[in-house]
């Protein structure tokens, strides 16, 4: 298994932090979170992505929420205090978090970014995000996830 580990994952090793790889065929080339969580048999509310922003500050900021929402911008902005943030291009993802489209993890990237979850994601005892590739899933504590990437919770999903 050390030769699959991922940059997510050698980094939950290094903090000490326990956690569950699970994996799904991707095969098909359908990466979306929704299709990854049936695949895993998971429900979607304990899945999350990982999506990157940048704000009008010119900065990026890493917002995670459940595979089945969409972000609310607004509410993304105020909770890091800038006036506006937009998703970046997915052409830029790789380049500035080191990840590619459906293997983006919060945990691994080139730079750690200013992070935000889903205030949900403390409703469980154990989430899911991507464990930075394709058809890779690691199944953490949500405040381990929170502890490791400095992130906070707020409400940032569209009602």
């Amino acid at each position: 298994m050390a030769d699959k580990k991922t940059n997510a994952m050698r980094i939950l090793d290094s903090e000490g932090i326990a956690y569950t790889v699970h994996t799904y065929d991707a095969s098909d080339g359908i990466v979306d979170g929704v299709t990854a969580a049936r695949k895993l048999g998971q429900d979607p509310d304990q899945v999350f992505k990982t999506l990157v922003t940048r704000g009008n500050d010119r900065q990026f900021y890493v917002f995670v929420i459940p595979v089945k929402e969409e972000l609310d911008l607004k509410a993304c902005a105020r909770s890091v205090d800038v006036r506006s943030v937009e998703m970046i291009h997915v052409k830029e993802l790789q380049g500035i978090t080191g990840y590619i489209r459906g293997g983006c993890s919060p945990v691994g990237m080139k730079k750690q970014f200013r992070t935000v979850f889903d205030e949900t994601v403390l409703l469980f005892d154990h989430v899911f995000v991507s464990g930075g590739r394709i058809g890779t899933q690691i199944e953490v504590d949500p405040e381990d996830l929170i502890r490791i990437t400095g992130a906070s919770a707020a409400a940032i999903i569209r009602e």
